[in-house]
């Protein structure tokens, strides 16, 4: 198999056919041996009986159906593990995303030698109040990440299959995929693309996304700089806490003694009451705490990830039973 395109679908019925159309003419799609791939998320309209309409008029078309709305993270790990594709593009299911671009993204793919390439909607077609907390949040990553992208969020993307064999997706890091690969060592670059305006339907997406986002940045950060070492971070910050506790304790006790000498004159120096003392009790237990934090973290990482997916399939169209891979 060349060519696998994931399409996660939540309530777009409309646009489905139309989708299928444009993909279906795009060159490298029809001259080369490829698969489509839709994972419906729960959709609530006809969103799944559109997808085996489909498959059952074009032996290319494959279709996966949750039982629930799991978000748009578990539809893309559960169109990725169903891929066969050496190369993988993701786009999303509202016509905002040109199948036309895949050409061009498989052209600089094989010239530049990237593991993944992001799309960058230079030109958007949406409110300001959208993009501007877009271009915020871009920036962050960016700046956070370390993988200088202008559009980190965009839907359409082209991987190399083999990158999936070492990224989990759960929660919403589906548009941290870039970040994820950079850490692991992959090349990442991006691509202009046109951003075409919604034809059916709303968007699904309201202000707790960002949220949200800044949330799954955070957790980013934390998995691709200290993912396989969680004591390091943990561990010194609670080192430095406990030790900043200590040390005011130190001085407190130095000058407890040193105003009861014999020689010393003045008034005594008391303790109790002294908000420092609490103020560097609370550091020390705050520090062991954190390193307590880290030694567990540890434990959980030795014992590996959960085999269990983030996602339940209720049935599907095109692909293998498990029976069937298993013999």
């Amino acid at each position: 198999m060349d060519i696998s395109v994931v399409i996660p679908v939540f309530n777009e019925e409309e646009s489905l056919e139309e989708l299928h159309r444009q993909l279906a003419a795009v060159a490298p799609l029809s001259e080369s041996e490829s698969e489509i791939i839709f994972v419906d998320d729960g959709s609530s309209d006809g969103s799944w009986d559109v997808i085996t309409r489909l498959a059952g008029r074009d032996p290319r078309v494959r279709g996966i159906r949750f039982r629930r709305n799991f978000g748009k993270a578990a539809a893309l790990e559960a169109g990725f593990k169903a891929s066969r594709g050496k190369t993988v593009f993701s786009m999303d299911a509202d016509l905002q995303d040109d199948p036309a671009e895949i050409p061009d993204f498989l052209e600089m793919k094989s010239r530049t030698g990237l593991d993944v390439i992001s799309g960058w909607k230079k030109l958007r077609h949406d409110p300001w109040h959208k993009v501007f907390p877009s271009r915020v949040f871009n920036f962050m990553v960016s700046r956070m990440t370390g993988v200088r992208l202008h559009d980190h969020n965009c839907g359409m993307k082209c991987y190399n299959r083999e990158l999936f064999s070492e990224i989990s997706l759960y929660g919403e890091l589906h548009r941290f995929i870039p970040s994820l690969a950079a850490a692991r060592g992959y090349r990442v670059g991006e691509k202009v693309i046109a951003h075409r305006a919604r034809r059916f339907g709303r968007s699904k997406y309201g202000f707790n996304r960002f949220i949200k986002g800044f949330l799954d940045l955070l957790s980013v950060k934390f998995v691709t700089g200290y993912g396989k070492r969680p004591l390091h971070l943990f561990g010194t910050l609670g080192l430095l806490l406990f030790s900043l506790g200590a040390a005011i304790l130190a001085y407190l006790a130095v000058r407890w003694g040193v105003s009861r000498l014999p020689c010393t004159c003045g008034e005594l120096y008391n303790l109790s009451g002294r908000p420092a003392v609490i103020y560097s009790a609370a550091l020390m237990l705050l520090g062991g705490q954190l390193l307590s934090i880290g030694f567990i973290a540890e434990l959980l990482l030795s014992y590996g990830k959960s085999k269990t997916s983030d996602y339940s399939v209720k049935e599907s169209v095109g692909l293998p039973s498990p029976e069937h891979e298993r013999e």
